[in-house]
């Protein structure tokens, strides 16, 4: 197993501070203590516990887009990714969505940060602003955007596509914010995902296609 260095040790122990005590409720003398330095020391590898978190949010854009690749997709250009689902089996897509969920369910750096955001969005407008726009928005319009590509190339039915986003993916977050909170459910909330995802393309997608 590779030995990490330390800047990436600083980011592990921070988003565990992070996850449970939040961005405000951490300094760097706690994350340096975490990892067993001086905050002196800490400071040699990154500037300030901006330029950490900062890090952080790198760190976990490049693993998601490592997961999207062995996917076979893109994870950011709805267009690009439209022609990838649209030629996927009903098996083969239903294994794509629960691959996808159960990235951000147990990805370490996408759970921690997820709680992280969850805690402080409360407290700190900027979070606020970040958790909307990660968990909420940007899904929605990428979302809105894969399914308008599939509407034009005549596979889905012609309706909102931003309401068709908002019933494909609301479902799939209140399973990870179910369990984030009981992960003695997750065999219940990945059944539930494989009906979901099978019934809304019953629902939406032409008979033809897939």
């Amino acid at each position: 197993m590779e030995k990490k260095n330390t800047k990436q040790i600083i980011l592990d122990e921070a988003l565990s501070l992070f996850a449970v005590n939040g961005y405000d409720g951490v300094t760097v003398t706690d994350i340096a203590d975490a990892v067993g330095i001086k905050a002196s020391s800490l400071y040699k590898h990154y500037k300030s516990k901006q330029d950490i978190f900062d890090s952080i949010l790198v760190k976990t854009a490049e693993q998601y887009g490592e997961m999207a690749r062995q996917l076979g997709i893109d994870g950011n250009i709805p267009e690009k990714d439209a022609a990838q689902y649209s030629g996927m089996s009903m098996d083969t897509l239903v294994q794509a969505g629960t691959a996808i969920f159960m990235y951000f369910l147990c990805d370490d750096y996408a759970r921690k940060l997820r709680r992280m955001l969850t805690i402080e969005q409360y407290k700190n407008e900027v979070v606020s602003e970040l958790y909307t726009e990660k968990y909420i928005d940007s899904p929605i319009v990428y979302q809105s955007s894969v399914f308008k590509a599939f509407m034009e190339q005549g596979t889905m039915k012609n309706m909102d596509p931003q309401i068709a986003a908002m019933h494909f993916y609301s479902p799939m977050f209140l399973m990870l914010c179910l369990c984030d909170n009981y992960p003695e459910r997750e065999p219940e909330a990945l059944e539930f995902i494989r009906r979901h995802i099978t019934g809304f393309r019953k629902l939406y997608m032409l008979d033809e296609i897939l």
